[in-house]
């Protein structure tokens, strides 16, 4: 993930990361772009760029939890191409989405699917203890 200088980048980041959960990380990403915006009656189009936001935060959350071990950190950060979702986990495997039609017993593998198509871009690097995902949603 890189960011221009010139871009505008501010950093949030949740605390007390082993209580993240998808809920609060909407709850996150809906005041930090509520703050930076003061929003008060959104166009239909500022619904659905904080709807796939607010999607691709709990997909990621989930993710850490369901697949990572648990959430280590959570960052939001701003920058002139959209919001950048950081998640860190506890877990150093690289995410595998399973092949289309494999007969998986297991269900799921269509969250990385759906932060990969509502994300401009989508980059995993390691972490001190896992790995980091981050998700830039573009906000217009």
């Amino acid at each position: 993930m890189t960011t221009d200088e010139t871009s505008t980048v501010r950093k949030e980041t949740l605390e007390r990361a082993r209580d993240v959960t998808a809920a609060t990380a909407r709850d996150e990403v809906r005041g930090f772009l509520d703050e930076r915006f003061c929003r008060e009656q959104p166009a239909t189009s500022e619904d659905v760029v904080l709807a796939d936001a607010l999607l691709v935060a709990s997909e990621l959350v989930t993710n850490a939890i369901r697949h990572g071990g648990g959430v280590r950190a959570f960052r939001l950060s701003l920058a002139d191409e959209g919001l950048w979702i950081t998640v860190t986990d506890r877990n150093r495997s690289w995410p595998t989405a399973p092949a289309s039609g494999s007969g998986s017993p297991r269900p799921g593998g269509f969250g990385l699917r759906l932060i990969r198509r509502l994300s401009k871009e989508v980059t995993i690097t390691p972490a001190p203890g896992g790995k980091s995902i981050h998700a830039l949603v573009p906000l217009r």
